[in-house]
């Protein structure tokens, strides 16, 4: 009987939504596939050295390929222990990568955002941002200042934190006692929640008073009170594309690297509104 391949992911941070989602997909679309997959969690946003011993040990075990989620900047390192022709696939991988790479874009996403918020009349979206060495964290930073910068309007400072809801509700905490602030972009759900419930807190009612846009859509957003208004990630999709991207390297080995870029999704739900606008 011939052996089927068998294809390894190194993934980091998968107590995170996105990146366990991401397992989840590339996992759905190898048992689509009949593949076997193989998956090696690393945790932490500094996981070089273990992100390396992930690698060298999937190799040794004469993997077909390999998949490496790598959303943060420190994963560059981990690429340079993949041997030279072995077949590899980044999933949000850095800007420029030499390797196949397939993520949504971030950018367009934090674009849908502000334009949905500037749409509803607010004057200027706050950011909740995430944490600085996350690709995407940038780029929906840079999504919500391009949309700003094309409506015309002056972008408020960032507030920075960690993709957690107690970070969220401590930047909200700082955004609360601000009557400017009437309409405020997450970097995340997680985040969102945090927000949303810093502003309760001090009485600034969703969305009446404050209208709130998150990102990612976790499967508790549409079940908040209101319903929060938020980016999806097809992650489904993200995981198929990285699955196909790496057969056709193991079908074609001198292919060239291709990149792929999915589209994100606006949900518009309860906690936009314009009625949180003060003249």
């Amino acid at each position: 009987m011939r052996t089927r391949p068998v294809i390894g992911v190194v993934a980091q941070n998968t107590t995170l939504y996105g990146p366990a989602s991401m397992v989840k997909a590339i996992g759905d679309a190898g048992v689509d596939a009949d593949l076997p997959v193989t998956i090696g969690h690393v945790c932490g946003y500094d996981s070089v050295a273990a992100s390396r011993r992930l690698v060298h040990r999937f190799t040794g075990q004469g993997i077909a390929g390999l998949i490496v989620i790598a959303p943060i900047d420190a994963t560059a390192g981990v690429l340079e222990a993949v041997p030279p022709g072995l077949p590899v696939v980044t999933v949000d991988g850095p800007p420029g990568c030499a390797t196949s790479n397939v993520a949504v874009d971030q950018h367009a996403g934090g674009l849908l955002a502000t334009r949905h918020l500037l749409a509803n009349g607010h004057r200027t979206v706050w950011h909740v941002a995430g944490p600085e060495q996350w690709h995407g964290s940038r780029a929906r930073e840079a999504g919500w200042r391009a949309a700003l910068a094309e409506a015309g309007v002056h972008a408020p400072p960032t507030v920075r934190a960690d993709w957690s809801a107690a970070s969220g509700y401590r930047c909200g905490k700082l955004l609360a006692g601000n009557p400017s602030c009437t309409a405020v972009f997450a970097a995340n759900d997680d985040i969102a929640l945090g927000v949303m419930r810093a502003m309760t807190e001090h009485g600034r009612r969703i969305p009446d008073d404050v209208s709130v846009v998150g990102f990612d859509d976790v499967p508790e957003a549409g079940y908040t009170h209101p319903a929060l208004t938020t980016v999806r990630q097809e992650f489904a999709d993200v995981g198929r594309e990285a699955l196909r991207l790496l057969l056709d390297q193991l079908g074609t080995p001198s292919r060239h690297p291709e990149s792929v870029r999915l589209d994100p999704v606006l949900m518009p739900r309860g906690t936009v509104s314009a009625a949180a606008i003060r003249v």
